[in-house]
C-alpha cells in the first residue's frame, strides 16, 4: 500500500471555495441514489468495454462505491453539515488530482516561438506546390 503525500492546504482551500460557489445549497450536492447509479453504471458491460478499448484495462469502480458509502454514512447528518463534509471531501480529491501527475506533464512550455513557423512564402507570386493532381 502506497503512502499518500500530505495535501497542500492552499489548494484544498481554493477547491473548497470553488465548490461552495458551484454547490451553494444542500440540494446541489449529489444524492446517494445518484452516486449508487454511477457505481452501477460503472459496472455495466458497455462501460467496461469502453474502458478496455480506451485504456487497455477494465474500469475500477471502487472509488464510486466509496463515494456512495461516504454518502450513506452522512444520512443522519443535517443537510448543511452534509454539504460541508461533501465539499471538503471533493476539495481534497481535486487537490490530490491537481498535485498529482497529469497528461500535461509530458509537454514542455515554450518560452519562444518556433523558428520559421508557420512557414512563410518569400515571394507571393511563387506558385505553391500542388499536393493533389
Amino acid at each position: 500500500m502506497s503512502r499518500e503525500e500530505p495535501l497542500n492546504p492552499e489548494i484544498v482551500r481554493q477547491e473548497e471555495e470553488y465548490l461552495r460557489k458551484v454547490h451553494p445549497t444542500p440540494e446541489d450536492v449529489p444524492a446517494c441514489m445518484k452516486l449508487f447509479d454511477d457505481f452501477l453504471l460503472c459496472n455495466v458491460i458497455s462501460s467496461q468495454a469502453r474502458s478496455l478499448w480506451r485504456y487497455g484495462e477494465m474500469a475500477t469502480c471502487a472509488p464510486k462505491l466509496e463515494e456512495f458509502k461516504f454518502c450513506m454514512s452522512l444520512k443522519g447528518v443535517h443537510p448543511e453539515e452534509k454539504r460541508d463534509l461533501w465539499i471538503r471531501r471533493r476539495a481534497e480529491w481535486w487537490a490530490r488530482r491537481r498535485a498529482g501527475r497529469s497528461s500535461e506533464d509530458v509537454w514542455d512550455v515554450r518560452t519562444e516561438p518556433l523558428e520559421n513557423f508557420p512557414p512563410r512564402r518569400l515571394d507571393p507570386n511563387m506558385p505553391t506546390p500542388r499536393t493533389i493532381d
